[in-house]
């Protein structure tokens, strides 16, 4: 039985990609450590919390200790590492958080796994040849596009939140980890998910929740700003193919090649539910315009190539598809 360690499994993709993998892979034993703060909830592990190949942690992926102990406890032969601060408003507000996860927990966690697979630099323990340690990171990190043009794996990075500067910060620690030691890593920086159990205060959940509860649909802005928007299950594909397949050191970027304004998504959101949750008039309507977030940055695109070259992935689900799952998911949640 391969034993892996899943961070921040509770959350949004985590918690995804965990029952992807228990459901493919019947060789798999997991370990989730999960801090369960407001991101990590309970019911997004509904669906395999009582699989006896599953294990919940609760913990600080910063606590040192604890994920030695882990590490000794379980002798994890791959890591797959999710846990993050990630809403950009909070990291705005609160930007002590986000470096503290994401730079000092992915250096805990790096430290650590080296520490077990490894005799020195380039020296792999006999038993641990193909142990490997996956980090998820996010396209925020290149910055901000143009109107044309599209981010690659060569793309310089140009982070401008708190935000994705701790995500650039944990992605060059992963990077050293490898140039340094010879540690074998791979980092997927992956465009904006949408999907089951995504938190409320995302865009796609809140649209959703302020439609159905007759509530002002805010859009900051004037909604120009655009996005490539990658269904979950789609991204949970990529990132399993990027473990098993992928070439040690390398990034893949994970893109759905779905690129909306978030004007397009308020309104197509609306349009669908005046179809199939009808009120007395046009979801539309409730659409509203607020003061745009500080270093909003105008677009987002990935060139997917690399993975779908490489490693035979392809997006499966469209937008307008992957949307109308989603709506049906929440609508169940909200109503």
């Amino acid at each position: 039985m391969k034993k892996y360690l899943v961070t921040g499994g509770a959350g949004f993709i985590g918690s995804n990609f965990i029952e992807h993998l228990l459901a493919s892979d019947s060789s798999v034993e997991i370990i989730n450590l999960d801090l369960m703060t407001y991101a990590g909830r309970e019911e997004n592990m509904a669906s395999f919390s009582e699989n006896d190949r599953y294990q919940l942690v609760k913990g600080d992926i910063c606590d040192r200790k604890l994920v030695e102990q882990l590490f000794k406890d379980y002798d994890f032969s791959g890591v797959f590492h999710f846990a993050a601060e990630s809403h950009v408003d909070n990291s705005i507000s609160g930007p002590e958080a986000f470096i503290k996860t994401n730079v000092n927990g992915t250096f805990t966690l790096l430290d650590v796994a080296r520490n077990h697979w490894m005799e020195g630099p380039g020296k792999v323990k006999a038993d641990k040849k193909s142990a490997r340690f996956l980090h998820v990171s996010t396209d925020e990190v290149y910055g901000s596009l143009g109107k044309e043009g599209l981010f690659t794996e060569e793309t310089p990075y140009a982070p401008n939140s708190p935000y994705s500067a701790s995500k650039a910060g944990s992605d060059f620690i992963v990077r050293s980890y490898f140039h340094t030691y010879g540690m074998n890593v791979v980092t997927t920086n992956c465009s904006n998910n949408y999907g089951p159990n995504q938190h409320d205060e995302k865009l796609i959940p809140t649209i959703i929740r302020n439609a159905v509860k007759g509530n002002p649909i805010p859009i900051y802005g004037d909604g120009q700003n655009v996005r490539d928007w990658l269904f979950v299950t789609d991204h949970c594909r990529g990132i399993d193919l990027a473990f098993k397949n992928g070439r040690t050191g390398e990034t893949y970027n994970i893109g759905g090649r779905n690129e909306r304004n978030n004007l397009y998504i308020a309104q197509a959101i609306c349009e669908i539910l005046d179809r199939i949750e009808p009120g007395n008039k046009s979801y539309k309507e409730q659409i509203i315009f607020v003061t745009d977030r500080p270093g909003h940055d105008l677009r987002y695109a990935i060139d997917a190539s690399k993975i779908e070259n490489e490693l035979g992935w392809k997006a499966e689900e469209n937008f307008e598809s992957g949307i109308e799952k989603t709506i049906k998911h929440y609508l169940q949640k909200y109503l």
